[in-house]
């Protein structure tokens, strides 16, 4: 197929609307079910370049949970802990689960709350699993290499047809230099190709403290490709091989610190015990289930606690998890991970990173307050790089 006509483009009023490649080349993927969107494809690509990266750095199946062209979560297929399990509410899929549908369990487990309605990536072949788990998910579509029959049965009767398969097309590269129109104008740039697996960007090390053991170099690594397809500005947290936290799009960078913060909080707290036991209802929705611990967690637990709307959601009312608990519980947290898609202007960046368990960063440098935010770092004990490398998406 060299052009496929979509139904609209960003908004319903934005039509005509299709996507083609220069030369009358065929597209790079084939639609093996449902009728893709703009917006779809937009998170399809980008999430494919994504996943692809993050298998070649790390030699593991990759998945990515992809929306409004920014990951909600990305992760590489390492097993499942018991308590993630839970948290991940992978019950009632076939055992053991495959690598690669641990990776998307672990992306859509990053931030539930920004994963519904995704898009997903997948580095390699979709296997029932993996299929089984998108059943069940709200979800808007799916790219991946390839799909075993039994996974694409599965998704091509998902939402009744209209779920979106697409199968990509490993041996494209794209043309070195990209191109896109805004208001009639033709912008032109060379493809960010900048490989984030060198060594040398994690060379040059600031701190006091200089040891990078080898999974927060993976996590690292992680974070920064993931950056790479990021709204930006972006700062991504990463823990155990996935991003725990994304804040993207922000014109702040410390907005962008305490947003991902805040997720990596959460998805930490998510794993408390009262929430692993909460006693929701039998037959309640995944999506109301998500919505309710969001609000379990947040500033507001009244209102799924109060009387008369705690019925609604559980089978007797659970006890609220105080600011002292949940405060005691985020300070066991540690050994994260965190990057920066540009230089952190500020320490108020690794001060508020040091409170969600921040021991190794990752950023461009270059500030003219360096030489502060290698201090906040030392008085922390966290190991920063400089890696000279910019990683601006827009």
């Amino acid at each position: 197929m060299r052009t496929l006509s979509l139904k609209y483009g960003c908004n319903p009023n934005q039509q005509p609307a299709s996507v083609s490649m220069d030369g009358g080349q065929e597209l790079p993927f084939e639609v093996l079910s449902g009728r893709p969107g703009y917006i779809n494809l937009l998170d399809a690509l980008n999430a494919w370049q994504l996943v692809r990266e993050l298998e070649a750095a790390t030699g593991l199946p990759a998945a990515a949970s992809f929306k409004h062209v920014s990951p909600a979560g990305a992760a590489v297929g390492l097993p499942l802990t018991d308590t993630l399990r839970q948290a991940y509410f992978t019950d009632g899929l076939p055992e053991p689960l495959s690598p690669v549908a641990c990776a998307y369990a672990r992306a859509r487990g990053a931030d539930r709350m920004s994963s519904y309605g995704d898009f997903v990536a997948l580095s390699t072949t979709c296997d029932l699993a993996t299929a089984l788990m998108l059943k069940r998910e709200v979800s808007d579509g799916i790219i991946a290499p390839d799909y075993t029959p039994e996974a694409l049965e599965v998704l091509r009767a998902k939402r009744k047809g209209t779920y979106v398969v697409l199968r990509m097309d490993t041996a494209y590269k794209p043309a070195p230099t990209e191109r896109k129109q805004v208001f009639g104008v033709t912008f032109e740039q060379g493809r960010n190709e900048v490989d984030l697996t060198d060594a040398a960007l994690f060379a040059n090390v600031p701190t006091l403290a200089k040891d990078f053991p080898e999974e927060a170099l993976r996590d690292l690594k992680i974070a920064l490709i993931t950056l790479k397809y990021t709204q930006s500005n972006s700062v991504c947290y990463a823990k155990d091989g996935q991003a725990i936290g994304i804040g993207a799009g922000q014109q702040s960078r410390i907005h962008c610190t305490r947003l991902a913060g805040d997720k990596a909080d959460l998805w930490h707290l998510r794993q408390h015990p009262a929430v692993l036991s909460l006693p929701f209802k039998e037959g309640i929705r995944r999506p109301d289930r998500d919505n309710t611990i969001d609000i379990y967690l947040g500033r507001n637990p009244e209102e799924v606690l109060a009387e008369g709307a705690w019925q609604q959601f559980f089978s007797e009312r659970p006890q609220p998890l105080s600011d002292t608990d949940k405060q005691a519980w985020l300070a066991t947290q540690s050994g994260v991970s965190l990057a920066s898609d540009a230089f952190f202007p500020f320490g108020d960046n690794i001060e508020r990173a040091h409170r969600s368990g921040v021991s190794y960063v990752a950023q461009a440098g270059g500030s003219v307050r360096d030489d502060h935010v290698i201090a906040t770092c030392d008085k922390y004990g966290i190991a920063m790089a400089f890696t000279g490398v910019r990683l601006f998406h827009h």
